[in-house]
């Protein structure tokens, strides 16, 4: 990956612009603020809709405004959070303002790298996101692609972006699929199984507030102990069944149940899906 000439200020103190200010984008500009990555007055929002863009003003004090091409004029980075249907007229309106001094993001479910560059028409520093929703909490999992040569403090600088709300890990871009399947799509998952806990606590008897906060913290608790202790998931699940047990008892109504294929199989169904969708 090669260096470039850019500044230190730049890097640590560079004007934002997202285009588009969806929930994803407030994840970010709230991680951002807060994280003190920019001060307020170097983050710029622009949206079609003036009411969404004075609850961002309001919350968090950045700016605002309705033009693409005054923002893309102004920053340093770009991040566009728009709908995928409609990045090719964005990029349409802001590619001749684009200059390779400046960072591109894109947030763009399955629009690929090479598309934004084609579109745009020239060469720009360009890096293709996939954050997850527990970024709205600043709880969420970001998988970045860089183009080819894309300079060391440009991915930084994405890096350390994402990485207010959450964690970051750099992948080659033809993995952002799995990363859909997986990550992206993940989520879902699990709200599917706490669901299932909730519900089959209050089978075995629990009021449904009780087993609400049982499950959610369970889920929570053994996703933290996974992420601190580094220890293989395996592991952490031998350690809580116990010979002739009751866990023992569950985990076999699982297999039998094919949970761990499932999983596997839902995986790759979405993989396959954001593959087709691209």
């Amino acid at each position: 990956m090669k260096s470039s000439g850019y500044t230190r200020s730049m890097i640590e103190n560079p004007k934002i612009a997202f285009l588009g200010a969806g929930n994803m984008a407030e994840a970010l500009v709230a991680g951002i603020v807060k994280g003190k990555l920019s001060k307020p007055e170097c983050v710029l929002a622009t949206d079609i809709s003036p009411a969404r863009l004075e609850i961002l003003k309001d919350r968090y004090q950045i700016q605002v405004g309705a033009q693409n091409l005054d923002a893309v004029l102004w920053a340093d980075v770009i991040i566009l959070c728009v709908k995928p249907q409609v990045i090719n007229d964005v990029l349409t309106e802001i590619q001749s303002s684009l200059s390779e001094k400046q960072l591109v993001i894109s947030v763009a479910a399955g629009v690929s790298i090479t598309r934004i560059q084609d579109k745009i028409g020239q060469t720009i520093p360009l890096v293709r996101a996939m954050p997850n929703t527990p970024a709205v909490i600043q709880e969420g999992v970001t998988a970045l692609a860089g183009c080819r040569d894309l300079p060391s403090e440009q991915l930084y600088v994405a890096q350390k972006l994402f990485e207010s709300v959450g964690q970051v890990v750099v992948v080659d871009e033809t993995l952002m699929d799995a990363v859909t399947g997986l990550s992206g799509s993940g989520p879902a998952y699990v709200y599917l199984a706490i669901e299932a806990l909730i519900d089959g606590g209050v089978r075995a008897g629990l009021p449904r507030n009780i087993a609400h906060v049982l499950a959610v913290q369970t889920v929570l608790g053994a996703a933290k102990m996974v992420r601190d202790t580094n220890e293989h998931p395996a592991v952490l699940k031998d350690r809580v069944t116990s010979p002739g047990g009751t866990t023992i008892a569950g985990l076999q109504r699982l297999e039998e149940g094919g949970l761990r294929a499932t999983l596997i199989d839902a995986v790759e169904a979405a993989t396959n899906r954001s593959s087709e969708l691209g």
